[in-house]
């Protein structure tokens, strides 16, 4: 299939003719010929963005909000081409690219909703007279830099939906060309706002562009999830949030369970039943049936993973389910006794490879938890809410579930992580607030008196 860049409301190729190729990671077919986009044809899009943005940003909530909503609309109509689309690109699973299309289309939603909640606030001043206001006002050309994991694109849907042309602009480029066809556009002064979701390297590489040129940033990277089974969990209840969590989308989600903490005291229920149920994990080809688990993205995602695996058990651990795989095909893999000297135990598998620790009490099982770089999501299950509760505070992450998965995301709420995992949030009031530019704005209702 072969793909346009949409700029300024056209349908676009590069303008040196140049593409870029998408294969399938399960037998190598060209999934789609993209675009592979100049500075210049970014410097375009930021442009016609900018244009834009002079008639948009004055457009009336009601009217926005409508076409917000008719977008959400051709958004859920198209679940069926997307998980096809999904499945080729990627090798993910059907369940992966209906989860993605039903949050996209809430995502419309919610903005749609906000469209009346732009609100401010009088702030009492000391000058007689003096009306104070902060005042939420449009910053400007947002960036907005998607992963691969996370594919669904918005911008077919919001121009069928009637918005102007030039609002959202799509470009697409080769991975070779991405630090020049980023910096083009983070460099260009009407871009006022950057939101990157990645890798943590890249992430990186993308705030440091941002700092060069004085750009606020909302990063969303990478994690090391854990899930903490404390003694008085339900153990059905949390092996079913951990098989979810662990392994949907092949473990390949920001927010997937990467390390799962339990207690001792249940440790040998709660880890045969778990890899009962990871065995028992359809997988296969998503291009001709149904499965839980497609493929990983790419051969090196396999390599990753076995490397993770043989050091593991080179060092103490023991295998329960699943194990390497020689293609891109690899089951819903689980090594107990994971210990801290193990790689897998810090590193982010970013693949359907998770490790279990054993540990004595609430003191260890929140240690383990903190210890490495990321702070994304978290689960705690336990019983004892209100002890569940207290645990789930001593964590350090953007997001936790007390008795519920790792992976939950829902278009209101503050999405966002701390540490390694990123810095600000979006979704909801918090992407109003990431997104919006504060400004203090003052009337003087009464003659005011000066010093001289």
């Amino acid at each position: 299939m072969k793909i346009s860049m949409l700029i300024n409301g056209e349908q676009v190729q590069a303008r040196n003719g140049a593409t870029f190729e998408r294969r399938n990671p399960l037998d190598g077919s060209v999934a789609t010929i993209a675009p592979a986009a100049t500075a210049e044809d970014a410097v375009a899009a930021v442009e016609a963005a900018a244009e834009a943005f002079k008639t948009w940003s004055r457009t009336g909530p009601s009217e926005r909000r409508m076409m917000l909503m008719k977008a959400s609309q051709a958004l859920e109509a198209k679940g069926e081409a997307f998980a096809a689309a999904v499945a080729s690109e990627t090798g993910a699973s059907a369940i992966w690219a209906g989860f993605n299309v039903h949050l996209a289309a809430g995502m419309l939603l919610e903005a749609a909703s906000l469209t009346t909640q732009i609100s401010g606030e009088i702030i009492p001043s000391d000058v007689p007279g003096n009306l104070a206001m902060g005042v939420r006002q449009p910053a400007g050309v947002v960036l907005g830099i998607a992963p691969w994991n996370a594919p669904v694109i918005l911008a077919e849907a919001l121009q069928e939906a009637g918005l102007p042309k030039g609002v959202v602009n799509f470009v697409t480029n080769a991975p070779a060309d991405a630090a020049a066809v980023v910096e083009a556009m983070i460099a260009h002064p009407a871009v006022r706002r950057v939101n990157f979701t990645g890798s943590t390297h890249v992430g990186k590489l993308i705030a440091a562009t941002c700092a060069k040129y004085l750009k606020p940033v909302v990063l969303e990277l990478g994690g090391k999830a854990p899930l903490v089974v404390l003694d008085d969990a339900d153990v059905d209840a949390a092996v079913n949030a951990a098989v979810f969590g662990a392994f949907a989308n092949s473990g390949q989600i920001c927010m997937s369970t990467e390390r799962i903490v339990v207690d001792s005291a249940i440790a040998d229920d709660f880890v045969a039943k778990l890899s009962a149920r990871a065995s028992s994990l359809p997988l296969g080809d998503p291009r001709l049936g149904p499965v839980v688990l497609g493929s990983v993205v790419d051969m090196s995602s396999a390599k990753r993973c076995n490397e993770l695996i043989d050091d593991a058990l080179a060092k103490g651990a023991k295998l329960v389910a699943g194990g390497k795989a020689n293609d891109t095909l690899m089951p819903a893999t689980l090594l107990d006794h994971v210990t801290s000297d193990m790689r897998i135990f810090r590193e982010e598998a970013f693949g359907p490879v998770k490790g279990i620790v054993r540990v004595s009490g609430v003191e260890e099982a929140v240690a383990c938890a903190n210890d490495n770089e990321y702070g994304l999501a978290a689960a705690v299950f336990g019983r004892d809410v209100a002890r569940a509760i207290q645990v789930a505070g001593r964590i350090e992450s953007g997001i936790c579930h007390v008795n519920g998965p790792t992976v939950h995301d829902e278009a209101q709420m503050p999405f966002g992580g701390v540490k390694g995992s990123g810095i600000g949030h979006f979704g909801g009031k918090a992407g109003v607030d990431a997104f919006t530019e504060l400004r203090w704005m003052t009337v003087q209702t009464t003659p005011r008196h000066y010093p001289f």
